[in-house]
């Protein structure tokens, strides 16, 4: 409910906005952390190379350090997600339409939903490691239910046909980061033609029928 909201009345303490409060030695230790996982990243070619004991090796740190800041190689990849998401939800929460305030529900849902591909095509693989801790972890990430919560809200506002409680995840699950993969990779299809199927199946969404309006 919390994190439901923060989304609709602009507040910023949602759950992946920002860290914990830490002490300063913390924070540093948790900076030089993330430093060292991009650094292996970036010389290794993806994140197939991370692992917590690769990751304490090459910050020079306990492995147990690693497991207490991050629980896992899932929870690793969500702090590594974390400025980008950071910036994504200042950008839909408070940004300039049609991604933020002022623009027609429908509209907005769309630019969302366009962002989310956005953050997918340069981070898929890492969102796709953040979901590893279950079947149903992707819906437990907090980016995931912030992200959830915000087109809910925006389905409810467009005052569809569609129940928005069933709709949310029906569309939210076409900009998984297993679908993603899925499309880019193996079935090699563009970016642009992803958002153009996004566009047609929201062009489709239609206003609640009024008694009397013929409809």
């Amino acid at each position: 409910m919390e994190a439901r909201r923060g989304v609709e009345s602009g507040w910023m303490g949602l759950p992946v906005v920002g860290q914990p409060v830490e002490r300063a030695d913390a924070a540093r230790s948790r900076r030089k952390l993330l430093a060292a996982a991009r650094a292996l990243i970036a010389e290794h070619g993806g994140v197939g190379c991370l692992s917590m004991d690769g990751l304490a090796a090459r910050a020079g740190v306990g492995v147990g350090t690693v497991y207490r800041r991050f629980g896992d190689r899932g929870g690793l990849a969500e702090a590594l997600l974390d400025d980008d998401e950071q910036l994504f939800q200042q950008s839909f929460i408070f940004g300039p339409p049609p991604l933020g305030p002022g623009a027609p529900p429908l509209v907005r849902a769309r630019a969302f939903l366009h962002g989310v591909l956005d953050q997918l095509e340069r981070h898929a693989d890492l969102a796709a490691l953040s979901e590893t801790r279950g079947p149903t972890a992707r819906y437990n990430v907090p980016a995931y239910q912030v992200h959830r919560s915000h087109l809910r809200q925006l389905l409810r506002e467009a005052d569809l046909d569609i129940d928005p409680d069933y709709l949310v995840d029906a569309l939210m699950s076409m900009v998984g980061a297993g679908v993603f993969l899925y499309q880019r990779r193996e079935l090699r299809l563009s970016l642009a033609y992803l958002k153009a199927g996004i566009d047609q199946v929201v062009d489709h969404l239609g206003p609640r029928s009024r008694p009397g309006s013929g409809t």
